[in-house]
């Protein structure tokens, strides 16, 4: 196999997983069918013993090397159709996007599964600094980079509708996934609607450059 053809087979199965992972990690929060605002205080109390919810956000952190990888290569195919200023905008927001979304599961949803092991009593006391943690404090306002990650997608599918880059159908599922996937916390099973809307359009796509 040729570095080309790794290259080509490691993209393509970049497309089939992340859109897979966000409906996994979508589908392990609790309350799917009951969708409200969760203020930062509720967020606490879901995550608390919640092992299958920090899989899911595990996987979502290391998802985020692989968005890359879409993003790039996305860019690059509209790039190559013509639309090189949307290609250039949408990758540099998706990129910016996805180190934020990143550091959002590791700054909040990977410290909630450190503290697994800690007695009530113990949690209760780590309760002020959670807090100033989930409301975003300090530098953490950067993680709201995060709405960065629908606009620069949206960029690169209207790019690639408009171009011709890929399938019609592909472009249009990706941008109504993207469009909804950020929907806040306390309402996943829209996020859940988006991941599955897009895996419709990028599982196949994924696939089909896998068997090039």
């Amino acid at each position: 196999m040729s570095a080309a053809d790794a290259a080509r087979l490691g993209t393509g199965l970049a497309f089939v997983v992340v859109p897979l992972v966000f409906v996994f990690a979508f589908a392990t929060h609790p309350g799917l069918l009951r969708p409200r605002v969760l203020r930062p205080e509720e967020l606490i109390d879901r995550s608390r013993g919640r092992r299958l919810l920090h899989a899911g956000h595990g996987l979502v952190t290391l998802n985020a090397g692989l968005m890359i990888v879409v993003a790039l290569y996305l860019g690059s195919v509209v790039t190559s159709h013509g639309a090189s200023w949307a290609g250039l905008v949408g990758t540099v927001l998706a990129v910016l996007g996805t180190v934020c979304l990143a550091a959002d599961k590791g700054a909040l949803c990977l410290t909630m599964s450190a503290l697994e092991g800690l007695s009530d009593d113990e949690f209760a006391a780590a309760r002020p600094a959670l807090s100033a943690i989930f409301a975003k404090k300090g530098w953490l306002w950067l993680l709201w980079g995060i709405v960065l990650i629908p606009l620069g997608f949206a960029v690169l599918a209207i790019a690639a509708l408009a171009s011709g880059a890929t399938s019609p159908w592909v472009a249009i599922l990706l941008l109504v996934g993207v469009l909804f996937i950020g929907f806040p916390d306390g309402a996943e099973i829209v996020n859940l609607g988006a991941a599955i809307t897009m895996a419709a359009g990028l599982v196949p796509f994924g696939l089909s450059l896998m068997i090039q």
